[in-house]
């Protein structure tokens, strides 16, 4: 073990963020680029992205609870989690390096573009999914319970987040595919190099540390699925559109809104009875559950964003632009001379807008997050990043139309973003077994995986409406949500 390990040194959490950072390059390229290249250089409509992002929350059900599960009972390379890092890095980068040949990849196999999008989309968000949970994991695994865990976290954020600001920089000044190749090697990098000078611990602790614990600790698929119980009515629209996109080629899309009205319904249903039921008999288990729905709002808010806010910027932002003007493309302008047209531009603001929702991200969490959090409480403080997160949110949707305000938007979301990807794994391992982190970490990605699915119906109502700022709308009304949600979730004992 390195002396920086054995101190918890600075250089130490900056080491142990790494595995998560490549992660984190991985979405932020992702999500800079793969609406934009369906959109422009193959032409895909605006339904059909919002599919091929379906490819990432079902590799999610699918991958995480299997990885987490399987990287809590085995043991190679001197650690539980290092192989799923090694080998989703290596998908990652390939996957990657793909999206700029899809076409190529297409004529190759005979396959149209969108199954050849959706399949290489599959791939990427699998090598996500397969190194998210372990990244996050052995954070966990090595920090203890408390203010170390919490600063692990707050850290990983801040270098991930950093890493996150050079993605979209990059996309700004030298455009996406230069993007995608340089974010091949990273992630290729990051993913390997570290994970040679992390010593992982053979013997975990087993207690969960929430104010009340739960006496069950043995895995199974019927206790996840007891678990996952608020998420039902997210769990039915998924099957829902697996069924009717999938299989029966959208012939159940007169059905889509009503279905999701329906699914909502239901989950706020389970979810007052998740929150009566935490009032009468108090539980770590049940602590978790609130924690599972209130997480599941934030990020179907969340979710929506990354996959629409290229079309919404294209339809409300542009018209009323000279693209002469537009200061994202003065930006680019700075580092190339390459004429833009109304697709770059579009793709250049959508970059520079998530360049600033990073940089508040990464700025925040160990500056002001980690400090508030040990004075006031971790869920104190998350409340208050998510309340801020709805404001921005608002904001877009009555004064978003032009690239100052939605600049202005994304940086007031970029508060809530901080909390959202760095202190919610501090409360959420607080309150589960150590022993079945990697399980905990596959349940909890539901809360993530689960409400994305629902963005085709989110897009068909945004789209039927012909008015694309209804988009901030939606995400502000689920961030409000949300929030209700955490004054629920109760703080835990805090640890030095």
């Amino acid at each position: 073990m390195l002396a920086i390990q054995k101190k918890l040194s600075k250089s130490f959490y900056a080491l142990l963020s790494l595995p998560a950072t490549a992660v984190g390059f991985c979405l932020s390229t992702q999500v800079a680029t793969l609406s934009w290249i369906l959109g422009t250089k193959y032409n895909l409509h605006i339904e059909d992205v919002t599919l091929v992002w379906l490819a990432g929350p079902l590799s999610g059900i699918i991958a995480q609870p299997i990885v987490g599960m399987m990287s809590d009972r085995s043991w190679f390379m001197g650690g539980r989690r290092k192989p799923y890092i090694v080998i989703g890095g290596i998908l990652g980068a390939s996957m990657l390096l793909a999206l700029p040949r899809l076409d190529f990849i297409s004529n190759s196999t005979g396959l149209s573009i969108f199954v050849v999008a959706i399949i290489v989309s599959l791939m990427l968000d699998m090598s996500i999914n397969v190194t998210f949970n372990p990244a996050r994991a052995i954070i966990a695994d090595v920090t203890p319970a408390g203010t170390a865990r919490t600063r692990g976290f707050s850290w990983m954020q801040v270098v991930s987040g950093t890493l996150g600001i050079a993605a979209y920089f990059i996309s700004v000044a030298f455009g996406n595919i230069a993007l995608i190749y340089v974010a091949a090697l990273v992630v290729l990098l990051f993913s390997i190099v570290p994970v040679f000078f992390i010593a992982e611990p053979r013997i975990l602790q087993t207690a969960p540390t929430a104010a009340v614990t739960d006496k069950k600790t043995n895995s199974s698929f019927l206790e996840g699925l007891a678990v996952l119980y608020p998420l039902y009515g997210f769990i039915v629209f998924g099957l829902f559109v697996v069924i009717n996109k999938m299989i029966l080629d959208g012939r159940w899309d007169q059905y889509q809104l009503n279905v999701m009205y329906g699914c909502l319904i239901l989950t706020v249903m389970l979810g007052i009875h998740i929150i009566w039921k935490g009032k009468q008999k108090p539980s770590a288990n049940n602590e978790f559950q609130k924690i599972l729905l209130a997480h599941a709002f934030s990020w179907l808010g969340i979710q929506s964003m990354f996959v629409m806010s290229y079309f919404y910027i294209k339809e409300m932002i542009l018209p009323g632009l000279n693209i002469q003007d537009a200061w994202a493309n003065g930006f680019s302008n700075f580092f190339t001379s390459t004429g833009q047209t109304a697709e770059s531009t579009a793709g250049n603001i959508l970059s520079l807008g998530f360049l600033l929702l990073n940089f508040v991200g990464a700025l925040l969490p160990v500056l002001v997050l980690e400090p508030l959090s040990q004075k006031k409480g971790k869920v104190f403080i998350y409340r208050i990043a998510i309340a801020c997160m709805t404001a921005g949110y608002a904001l877009l949707y009555f004064a978003g139309t032009t690239e100052l305000m939605f600049y202005t938007g994304m940086i007031i979301c970029g508060i809530g973003w901080s909390a959202v990807i760095s202190i919610v794994f501090a409360i959420m391992t607080e309150r589960v077994n150590a022993n079945k982190m990697g399980v905990s970490m596959g349940l909890f990605n539901f809360s993530i995986v689960l409400p994305a699915m629902m963005t085709p119906g989110l897009s068909e109502l945004v789209s039927n409406a012909g008015d694309y700022s209804l988009l901030f709308l939606l995400i502000a009304i689920s961030l409000l949500v949300s929030l209700v949600c955490w004054f629920f979730v109760n703080e835990t004992q805090q640890k030095k």
